[in-house]
């Protein structure tokens, strides 16, 4: 059973999900509330200082990437003290529920979002997607959306097949077609990787003079996982609330990939299938040099040794 007096810095993990859910809305009931939306939704939010993140996941995801299994937006609750509204789903419905559209609806009817000065939509893929289309309930909120899929109407992207299952949805009428759901927005940006095609395809269709892309090349498909990895998850959404995140902020953060094992493994990948071998060389000789590695030990010593053969 669920602790009876939960914290924000309590484990979650290891519960069942009545008992979860029930956590989670105990967490809530002090200075916020729980609402339940529908069979595969709920809108959890607590009230802290005026800058709002407004976060778009899943309960899978949730268990997933959070060491606690608490909703990830309850890491800027505790370290900076913002409020937080965490629109979760039971798996990936991209939101696509009246049950949601009624709940925003009410928010906006309520004004609630103009009790806040600062407010940021952020969610990952079909999350990523929520956070853009349902940004247009806060007019002037910046968005900060990794790997979003623009829509999943067939006829404008049947290119996409990952989520065929999906087609049958409506994404046409209300909150529909994420893009357009931007034009609202102060400032919006899009995390991608440019060589993931169909990822690339969807950032492309977010061309809009608010909104900024941020290519994290030779990353792969996981950018929300990888960035929480890196330990660079928190300061990307600080820096996106405090209007400081731009191209050249964003440069200095991706350095950390050079320490990142899962990138500079991808990138010797990429380099072999593009028989780079000069440029191999270099990359395992400044990798062994700097956080050693045994696939890259062992690939330099091999290239030395090939060379020494001739």
């Amino acid at each position: 059973m669920a602790d009876e007096n939960p914290t924000l810095h309590a484990s979650l993990a290891g519960l069942s999900k009545s008992d979860w859910l029930a956590a989670v809305s105990d967490l809530c009931e002090e200075d916020g509330y729980f609402e339940p939306l529908g069979k595969r939704h709920f809108a959890a939010f607590i009230e802290r200082e005026p800058t709002l993140l407004v976060s778009f996941e899943t309960i899978q995801g949730m268990h997933a990437l959070s060491d606690l299994a608490q909703p990830l937006g309850w890491e800027m609750v505790r370290n900076r003290d913002w409020s937080h509204l965490c629109l979760a789903s039971d798996g990936d419905t991209w939101f696509r529920d009246p049950a949601v559209y009624g709940y925003v609806d009410r928010l906006i009817d309520d004004g609630f979002f103009d009790e806040f000065e600062t407010v940021l939509f952020y969610g990952a893929g079909p999350c990523g997607y929520a956070a853009a289309a349902y940004s247009v309930a806060a007019p002037g909120a910046t968005v900060l959306a990794i790997q979003p899929q623009a829509t999943l109407d067939p006829r404008v992207t049947e290119w996409d097949a990952r989520f065929t299952d999906m087609r049958m949805q409506d994404f046409t009428s209300r909150y529909g077609y994420a893009p357009d759901m931007l034009d609202a927005a102060d400032r919006a940006f899009v995390l991608y990787d440019p060589r993931e095609t169909l990822d690339a395809m969807h950032a492309a269709l977010f061309t809009r003079p608010n909104v900024t892309k941020l290519r994290m090349r030779f990353m792969g498909d996981a950018l929300q996982t990888d960035l929480l990895e890196m330990e660079q998850w928190t300061p990307l959404l600080a820096a996106a609330a405090d209007g400081t995140l731009d191209e050249k902020w964003f440069a200095g953060c991706y350095r950390a990939r050079r320490e990142y094992r899962p990138y500079l493994r991808n990138l010797l990948n990429a380099l072999d299938n593009d028989d780079r071998d000069g440029l191999i060389e270099l990359l395992c000789r400044n990798v062994s040099n700097r956080i050693g590695g045994r696939r890259f030990v062992n690939r330099l010593a091999q290239i030395e040794k090939a060379r020494g053969s001739r």
